[in-house]
């Protein structure tokens, strides 16, 4: 593949798109436009927008898309509402550049960039992750948009992979008086009902307070696979003066799923042939569940300073639990007279604690004439994380006949042995990030992050302990070609501290990262359209990789992996009553050391569109779609043996119909064509998606 990207051919793309977008913009409307709303606290000026006005989530400083120098796409809450995207898996499978690995059903890992997404922020404020994926079904309700910024974040995450960082922008309370409610019923029995309401709590409007209520329960396509879920928030806003503003809020979920699954199908049996099970075929037991249940409490203070200047602290307590029943089936089925598969049940439960604390000071400045923009603080997070596995009797038993797919396998005492995890992880950082307004079409971002991170205990006999320190930096320039159209370029780092030890018995060094970015940006039609395009180059060096044994302990060695591609991204309105969002991701290259394509698991195209719209003859009614795509992946399953997922798309459809001005009925429908395919190939093990499913909801708002 060639090393360098198509830069001159991208930009002249870009400008042919921005010239034809410009020229629509100039186009008469057949009708005035309606004037936006204005809606306190929740970020987006109209309720109705697939895109924002401004973000801080890539740098600190609140910037316009356009503003900011590094790729970012916003899945806004009308977005979410209109596909009902109601967990993070469905928000992030529509977001530019990222792939959702499902390779469980109660687990899920993230990739952008080839490399692990392991960063997720509440509002700005980071939270590490400890085991680097999702578990449980992560409600979406609460927030009012998320924000995904792609490439190494050091600035505002300190820690982890040159991939992408998650941003849940939560909701608020609104200045006057709303309510919301619906109720949903969908394929597989799936029942799910929501309420959402934001009222003044006193009668000077200085204490305000919103709740919103979540239900679910449902059955599955998979077989015994029950999923149920609780999801609550509160949260109060109090003005104590007139520069002072206190926000306190709790959010709990809890997650009650039945017949889940440890691991997943065999992809191929001992003749090297894959497997072909029905849609529906799991390998969960009858007995098998997995508990969670997560509490966040946060609180925040913010002072205006004067002079534009202002200071803010949050401080957040998290915890989750999880407490499960498992079966993992592993082996190789045989074709012809059957077995060749083995039963390892085990209970598991985790209790991990967080607690974190993050002040920051934003303000401008003056300097050579100009007034330019700076925000500084310091983060500090302790994470204590302590599980336990009880090993049940039988593990090893050959599952003969139907036993490994029909949850037949009888549930056995859990008391063959015990291992687990005890060790706690703590992190400070200072930062420092500036916009330099260096002349009136010319502006500069660059940013320090210092970070120490050290961890001590011990996890399943291994030594968790690791300390690292470093000072990553962060730069970036936009150049305004004029009021609508940018063009930007910025290069970021990373790191991550690794606890793997070498043959020496010496713990690796951390993990570093980098990405340099380069495109152009518009911001059209008084800014409800944002387009984007960007080539990148993204190194990730020195990740643990096992290297061999000595005894029956394991050492390792750092690897080096690099990707290049380019992207595009789209979100707005294309015109009065049309939104819409859209992205293509290529990646040209992601190898290893050696040259060769590494982590095939990985789609190298992937590409979506959501758009609806509403019909100017029947302004009651929206219609919309939803298209999916993403290029062949592949995973070496032996020296011989590859399992290979076709490249595929999936189709979803829309339509809502408004009753009346507060009352509102729609429908989805999902994988419309009922495209089977596997969820990943992130393991060497995978269970296949949903086929055709939809839903209807009853919505009343005020």
């Amino acid at each position: 593949m060639p090393r360098h990207l198509p830069l001159r051919p991208m930009l002249l793309a870009l400008s042919m798109i921005y010239a034809g977008l410009s020229h629509a913009a100039d186009t008469p409307a057949d009708a005035p436009e309606t004037p936006m709303q204005t809606v306190t606290v929740t970020g987006n000026a109209d309720d109705t927008a697939y895109t924002t006005r401004s973000t801080k989530s890539a740098g600190k400083l609140d910037l316009s898309l356009r503003e900011t120098p590094q790729s970012v796409s916003v899945v806004t809450r009308a977005l979410m509402d209109d596909f009902k995207l109601d967990n993070i898996n469905s928000v992030l499978a529509n977001s530019t550049g990222v792939t959702v690995e499902k390779v469980e059903t109660s687990r899920t890992y993230y990739t952008a960039r080839g490399f692990d997404v392991v960063n997720f922020q509440y509002d700005g404020v980071g939270m590490p992750q400890v085991f680097g994926n999702v578990q449980g079904d992560i409600d979406t309700a609460l927030y009012e948009r998320i924000d995904i910024v792609r490439g190494a974040n050091g600035l505002m995450a300190s820690t982890g992979n040159p991939s992408a960082t998650v941003n849940f922008i939560r909701k608020r309370p609104t200045a006057t008086t709303t309510a919301s409610a619906s109720v949903s019923l969908g394929s597989w029995n799936n029942r799910r009902i929501e309420g959402d309401v934001s009222t003044r709590l006193n009668e000077s409007g200085t204490v305000n307070g919103r709740a919103v209520l979540v239900g679910q329960d449902s059955d599955s396509y998979l077989d015994r696979y029950s999923p149920k879920k609780t999801v609550a928030y509160a949260v109060v806003e109090a003005q104590l003066a007139k520069d002072t503003l206190l926000t306190v809020g709790h959010s709990y979920e809890s997650n009650r799923s039945k017949g889940v699954m440890w691991g997943a199908l065999p992809l191929y049996y001992t003749d090297g042939s894959p497997t072909n099970y029905p849609v529906s075929t799991s390998t969960s037991a009858n007995w098998s569940r997995w508990d969670t249940t997560n509490n966040t409490t946060f609180a925040e203070l913010r002072q205006n300073l004067g002079q534009g200047w202002t200071v803010q602290g949050t401080l957040s307590y998290i915890t989750d639990k999880s407490d499960s029943n498992l079966l993992y089936v592993y082996g190789t089925p045989n074709k012809v007279v059957g077995g060749g598969l083995y039963s390892y049940p085990s209970q598991y439960a985790s209790n991990q604690k967080q607690t974190l604390a993050d002040i920051s000071v934003d303000g401008k400045f003056n300097l050579g004439g100009r007034q330019h923009d700076l925000s500084f603080g310091y983060s500090w997070s302790r994470s204590k994380l302590e599980d336990l596995s009880r090993y049940g009797q039988g593990i090893g038993t050959e599952m003969l006949g139907q036993t490994a797919f029909d949850g037949s396998y009888p549930m056995p005492s859990f008391d063959a042995g015990t291992e687990g995890s005890n060790y706690e992880d703590r992190r400070n950082t200072v930062y420092i990030a500036a916009r330099f307004n260096l002349a009136d079409d010319v502006k500069v971002l660059t940013g320090l992050n210092s970070t120490r991170a050290k961890s001590n205990g011990n996890a399943y006999g291994e030594s968790k302990y690791k300390s690292a320190s470093k000072t990553t930096p962060y730069v970036g320039v936009v150049y305004d070609i004029n009021r609508e159209l940018s063009a930007y370029a910025s290069h970021t780092a990373i790191f991550n501290p690794q606890s793997e030890v070498d043959a020496t018995g010496m713990p690796l060094d951390p993990v570093k990262g980098k990405t340099t970015e380069a495109g152009l940006k518009a911001a059209l039609f008084d800014n409800k359209l944002n387009a984007s395009g960007a080539i990148f180059k993204t190194q990730q060096d020195n990740t643990a990789e096992q290297a061999g044994t000595i005894g029956a302990k394991a050492y390792y060695r750092g690897v080096n992996a690099e990707s290049q591609g380019y992207e595009f991204d789209l979100s707005g309105e294309l015109s009065k009553g049309w939104q819409a969002s859209a992205g293509l991701t290529r990646l040209t290259s992601l190898k290893g050391d050696d040259g060769k394509a590494v982590r095939t698991f990985i789609p190298r195209t992937t590409l979506h569109l959501n758009t609806t719209y509403r019909i100017p003859a029947l302004p009651a009614l929206k219609v919309g779609g939803t298209l999916a795509w993403q290029s062949e992946t592949s995973v070496d399953q032996t020296d011989t043996i590859r399992t290979v997922q076709a490249s595929y798309a999936t189709l979803g459809l829309m339509a809502r119909y408004e009753i009346d001005k507060h009352l509102s009925l729609s429908v989805n429908l999902n994988n419309v064509t009922d495209n089977k395919h596997l969820t990943s190939l992130y393991w060497t093990q995978a269970y296949y998606a949903a086929p055709r499913n939809g839903s209807a909801t009853l919505a009343w708002s005020y």
